[in-house]
């Protein structure tokens, strides 16, 4: 789409905006996964993430568009004494729900590795998503085999393909968005705990935001182009806040009390494992980068708690609640 709709002309949906945001402020997050009815605006927020990437230096030719300053190489540019470089704009690689393994992950050519004893790989869009983002529509029909194979590339950063004995690797660190419609099937809680960050979203409810959604989508539908230019200060002023956020991210303090305060989340709400712990100070620390705060407050981890913590807890048979509390801060001081 040469006009995708600009991400901040979408009216209401907070949570999911934020959730997006923090993703690219912080790839480490492990996702987000936007769960709600049709007509939400889920897909047309991902795709508006296009206009807020930046561009980056990459090694010419590279399969993997490898980054000479990531440090995660693959093992063609890992020989190289030195690299050319030219400029690449970051992007949105999107994962069709039909899609095999093989189109995913890649193939190697067995023909060449028997004959001549090269390894010839083909890449998939796995290697296309390598320092993107990788966006799975309906992620809920995709099979589960294939799930498992983005969450452990979204947890490891790399991607390895074997096939009768030869194996093949490369860096595959993406952040992994996936949208999906609960009415048509659900994750299992295991694939579910390995997403960062989890938004519910649902129509909006409130008259006037409505009524100006509604203008909003048929200016755009009239003249794309036009609609885009009214919005480019803001969408140009957010780009400059991510990026910002991303300089001063690693600066960012964490008190003392604030291990405590995640901790006691953790258990007061049940949690398995500690996953969510840790997920839960990153984003709180992350939020605090957007918000140009030296320091990661309770109000941080308040914040973000629902989109980390409401798809890690316990749930009962048949419980339809989300269980999440009203008052954070009585949780937090009892």
């Amino acid at each position: 789409m040469d006009h995708p709709y600009p991400f901040t002309a979408i009216v209401g949906q907070e949570q999911m905006k934020l959730a997006l945001i923090l993703n690219l402020i912080n790839p480490a997050l492990g996702g987000v996964l936007i769960r709600g009815e049709k007509g939400t605006a889920k897909s047309t927020a991902v795709r508006g993430l296009t206009e807020l990437l930046e561009q980056v230096e990459v090694v010419e030719g590279c399969l993997f568009h490898c980054r000479p300053d990531s440090g995660a190489l693959c093992e063609e540019c890992a020989q190289k004494t030195q690299w050319k470089t030219v400029v690449y704009t970051r992007r949105v690689v999107e994962l069709p729900v039909s899609s095999t393994e093989d189109r995913v992950v890649g193939s190697l050519n067995m023909e060449q590795a028997i004959k001549k004893g090269e390894k010839v790989f083909e890449p998939g869009l796995l290697a296309r998503a390598n320092g993107n983002i990788l966006y799975v529509d309906e992620i809920n029909l995709l099979d589960d085999h294939i799930v498992d194979v983005l969450l452990d590339s979204v947890a490891m950063g790399v991607n390895t393909v074997e096939r009768e004995g030869v194996s093949y690797s490369h860096p595959a660190r993406f952040v992994l968005v996936g949208t999906m419609n609960p009415e048509e099937g659900d994750l299992r809680p295991q694939l579910l705990d390995r997403f960062g960050l989890v938004v519910e979203i649902r129509g909006e409810q409130d008259i006037s935001l409505r009524s100006e959604l509604i203008r909003r989508r048929v200016d755009y539908e009239k003249d794309p182009a036009d609609f885009c230019r009214r919005w480019e200060r803001e969408q140009r002023e957010l780009k400059e806040k991510v990026r910002a956020a991303q300089a001063r991210l690693n600066a960012v303090n964490i008190p003392d009390k604030l291990y405590w305060d995640a901790a006691k989340v953790g258990v007061a709400l049940q949690v398995d494992g500690h996953r969510a712990d840790i997920t839960l100070l990153k984003a709180a620390c992350t939020l605090a980068a957007f918000e140009d705060a030296g320091e990661a407050r309770r109000d941080h981890l308040i914040r973000v708690a629902p989109m980390v913590l409401g798809h890690r807890m316990r749930r009962l048979p048949f419980d339809t609640a989300d269980g999440l509390p009203q008052d954070w801060e009585r949780v937090l001081d009892e």
